[in-house]
């Protein structure tokens, strides 16, 4: 019989409930694609650009947060609730600040910052506007992202679900209003998606920051907020600084490639924000069983058990694998009808529809990448999976991006080859160090330390 934690921490127990919640977000995410583009494909454009740049200032936090997430799924795993209670605290006091920081300088520069990042320049104002608004929220996503990652890891995954569905209704009903101007509001426009955006993001927090609270055996205090353990928070930074840099090489090539995208021109930027929204769809089952298997690998490595967390790695890859071919088919299929639920406009529905063809390539190096990415990361080996982000995100994904995709002239399809490229050479390199075992044999190796205090010393007799 399996005791209660252990149930806790099975993959379909974890997963279920993180790909609903994935499923609402991603639904927020296409209601406000579907919504926006009543407004105009350009502003699409601004949301699908503003979008990749909040990705981009979330690995400031998100360092942080995903090292506590795994250390407090190891901890919970060695029956060490304490120490997993305080770096909860730990990780969302300083992410707040974190977040505070970033939403003071999104709310003061945000058309400087998107001139920068070669935004066209008709859609500066839009951008400056979505930009302050979403932007000066920052804080909020700070403080979401990381208590979810938190109450997640403790292996409940069905409390962020729940606060996924209550913002996913506020914000649709709310969208709803201030684009068409019904139930009450103004017609506000994109202003009034921003605004909408903010205010579903407050309630969120204060709903997480009450389970937050009771995550663990003890009710956490407000004055426990000042506790700063400093051995444990180098623990956290240990396991986060190569994740947070991990997340800043994706994000900020992702954002390098929307630079490279904008360049094209808004036809071929509206084109990629929608099909990104597809994508994202089709990809949602792998990445909330990737999502489960860190949880579940890294308590199981906390636990000992290192030849189930060895395996569990291998399941979540093929269970994975089956549904995002599977899903990535659907898209081939019925793509160029879902791009027409989006806009009317046949040049970006064409330049969308040549690309799912290449999804249909893209999603099994995603999930192989994915799946043992997050598996080398919950058993704390994060430095490989940075090294090869280094590696072939900068040099695969972005600089052959440019090659092909602008200085060859290959457009969308040269930046989508270079895009499958890297997701298969990381997704090959994940595979082989996970198959060595590495960090799984130091864990089964004697701590001689350990061994030293319990053996007897010479001479005395150990005791029976």
């Amino acid at each position: 019989m399996l005791d209660n934690v252990t149930k806790k921490f099975t993959l379909w127990v974890l997963a279920w409930p993180i790909f609903i919640e994935l499923f609402l977000q991603f639904l927020l995410g296409a209601v406000d694609t579907l919504m926006v583009s009543r407004i105009s494909d350009d502003a699409v454009a601004v949301v699908g650009f503003s979008n990749q740049l909040f990705q981009a200032m979330t690995t400031l936090f998100m360092t942080v947060a995903s090292g506590a997430g795994i250390l407090i799924a190891q901890k919970i795993g060695s029956s060490k609730s304490k120490d997993a209670r305080t770096i909860a605290i730990m990780a969302v006091s300083i992410t707040t600040l974190i977040g505070l920081v970033c939403s003071i300088i999104l709310y003061v520069w945000p058309e400087q910052i998107a001139a920068a990042l070669k935004l066209p320049a008709h859609l500066l104002p839009m951008a400056g506007t979505y930009i302050s608004i979403v932007g000066g929220g920052m804080v909020l996503i700070a403080m979401m992202a990381t208590m979810s990652t938190v109450i997640r890891n403790t292996g409940n995954t069905r409390a962020p679900m729940y606060v996924a569905i209550g913002m996913n209704v506020i914000h649709v009903i709310m969208n709803y209003g201030f684009i068409f101007g019904e139930l009450g509001f103004p017609q506000w426009g994109l202003m009034g998606v921003a605004i909408s955006t903010v205010v579903s993001r407050l309630l969120a927090v204060l709903l997480l920051l009450y389970m937050f609270l009771r995550s663990f055996e003890y009710k956490i205090r407000w004055r426990e907020f000042k506790v700063f353990d400093r051995p444990l928070f180098g623990e956290v930074l240990r396991i986060g600084w190569p994740l947070g840099i991990n997340m800043s090489c994706w994000v900020f090539s992702q954002l390098i490639i929307y630079t490279f995208i904008a360049t094209l021109g808004a036809a071929e930027l509206a084109a990629r924000t929608y099909m990104n929204t597809l994508e994202s769809f089709c990809f949602l089952l792998g990445t909330s069983i990737a999502m489960a298997a860190q949880i579940q690998i890294a308590h199981l490595f906390g636990a000992g058990r290192t030849k189930e967390a060895y395996r569990s790695a291998y399941r979540a890859l093929g269970y994975g694998t089956i549904y995002v071919v599977v899903n990535a088919f659907i898209l081939f299929v019925f793509g160029k009808h879902l791009l027409g639920l989006f806009t009317q406009d046949q040049t970006i529905i064409a330049i969308g529809a040549s690309l799912l063809g290449m999804n249909l390539i893209l999603q099994p190096g995603k999930m192989l990448n994915m799946a043992l990415g997050n598996s080398l990361n919950a058993v704390g080996d994060t430095k490989f999976t940075m090294y090869i982000s280094l590696g072939s995100m900068w040099l695969v994904a972005t600089v052959c991006s440019y090659v092909f995709g602008i200085h060859m002239g290959w457009g969308l399809i040269g930046i989508y080859s270079c895009m499958i490229a890297d997701e298969y050479l990381r997704g090959a390199l994940s595979y082989f160090r996970w198959r060595g075992q590495k960090h799984l044999r130091k864990a089964q190796q004697p701590d001689p330390a350990a061994e030293m205090a319990t053996a007897p010393m010479e001479g005395v007799p150990a005791q029976a």
